[in-house]
């Protein structure tokens, strides 16, 4: 985790308005986040002394949740968190992204910003202290193109004081923004002879940011699963492995009427899915 701050003391006491904020303080602009992300950072060295700190704790990325999206979702990602100082809270800024060091765009692997600066409130108890939001609005065709991969993300949040000290923190918190999959399922033959073989067939795929599909996905553990007719509940029957293409193929005998799926879980870098039941009518 880096964090630092620098000291842009004013002689008196000025108007907020007449501060001039580097361009990282500014509005971002999402087709631009890692030149942003990375002109913030240019601006800030570690002082002998700084005013105003800004501290980012309590960060909440997604409400805690995974970030999934297939090859055209538009979703709107929110964070908050809160930002403390001494010398006030003018504005914040926040990014997500991805490398190893977000002072150089030669490390920074993904990056995504917001349409506009995060709303921060102070609190009405406690001087110094505000609860922030910031927005994401995110469009996989286009944000995630070449930008970045499925995986773990970091939040950057920096901001500035009321005498324009600036302070930031490259890691104040993580997500996984994964890739959405897809699974079919279709069982054979119907209808079938109780205690004969039931073959399933499916195909396992998920999303390719970079060319706008979804592709067959490989050597991946996926469940079959079957729910007896007039029950609620799917109990699994064996795991196979997602073939070339994501081909899948599991036997298993017939005993009663009922619904046969496949169903993925989740791993760092895909988002799970579920085919809907195929039913088989046992006679």
């Amino acid at each position: 985790m880096r964090t630092r701050a620098i000291s842009i003391v004013l002689p008196s006491a000025v108007a907020l308005s007449a501060i001039c904020f580097p361009l990282a303080a500014q509005a971002a602009e999402r087709t631009d986040a890692t030149a942003k992300l990375r002109s913030f950072t240019a601006h800030s060295v570690r002082p002998e002394t700084s005013l105003g700190n800004i501290s980012f704790t309590h960060a909440v990325i997604n409400d805690g949740k995974d970030i999934v999206l297939g090859t055209t979702t538009r979703k709107s990602v929110t964070v908050t968190y809160t930002a403390t100082s001494s010398s006030g809270v003018a504005l914040t800024e926040a990014f997500l992204w991805q490398g190893t060091d977000s002072s150089s765009t030669d490390t920074i692997t993904g990056s995504l910003g917001t349409d506009d600066d995060p709303v921060c409130t102070e609190s009405t108890t406690q001087t110094g202290v505000y609860a922030c939001k910031a927005v994401f609005p995110i469009n996989a065709a286009s944000d995630l193109k070449n930008n970045g991969v499925a995986g773990t993300w970091k939040l950057f949040l920096g901001g500035y004081d009321l005498y324009a000290n600036a302070s930031y923190n490259d890691d104040v918190a993580t997500t996984r923004i994964k890739k959405a999959s897809t699974l079919t399922a279709d069982a054979a033959p119907e209808p079938v002879k109780k205690g004969r073989t039931i073959t399933v067939t499916g195909r396992l795929k998920r999303a390719n940011w970079n060319n706008g599909t979804y592709a067959g996905y490989t050597g991946q553990p996926v469940l079959l699963q079957y729910r007896k007719k007039g029950s609620n509940t799917y109990t699994t029957l064996k795991k196979v492995t997602s073939g070339t293409g994501g081909a899948l193929k599991a036997t298993t005998l017939a005993k009663a009427d009922g619904y046969y799926r496949f169903a993925f879980a989740t791993n760092p870098t895909t988002g799970a899915s579920t085919a809907a039941g195929d039913y088989v009518d046992v006679r």
